[in-house]
């Protein structure tokens, strides 16, 4: 009985793997199309944070990735998140009076969801 639960959640973990690599990936590619397109009239500080942005999706793709063909990545991801959760406070100690306030909300809001992830993957 164990071990079908066992089956049954694994499924379900990798279908909602799938559906999040879905997501991050039509993110990742909007946002490259959007960069090609107008990154001649961006303030140069958003497209520094556009491409870090870039750079944590790719990561998230490739964990993603794994965690779908290796199976529960829960160690690495948590590792991954506070990797991600220090540099970012870095980031915002040594910029925030220089970045976009509404660039600023958003880094701040993703630094809480990360909190929250860490959270929730240490229950």
């Amino acid at each position: 009985m164990g071990e079908n639960v066992d089956r049954m959640q694994s499924k379900i973990d990798n279908k909602n793997r799938v559906n999040e690599l879905i997501n991050i990936v039509e993110n990742y590619t909007r946002t490259e199309r959007h960069l090609e397109q107008h990154s001649d009239i961006s303030d140069p500080s958003n497209i520094r944070h556009v491409k870090e942005l870039q750079n944590d999706r790719k990561e998230k793709i490739e964990n993603i990735k794994e965690n779908i063909v290796y199976g529960n990545g829960k160690s690495d991801e948590m590792k991954n998140l506070e990797k991600n959760f220090k540099f970012c406070e870095g980031y915002l100690e040594n910029n925030y009076d220089k970045m976009n306030p509404e660039v600023l909300t958003n880094l701040r809001e993703k630094q809480k969801n990360r909190m929250e992830k860490m959270v929730e993957l240490k229950d």
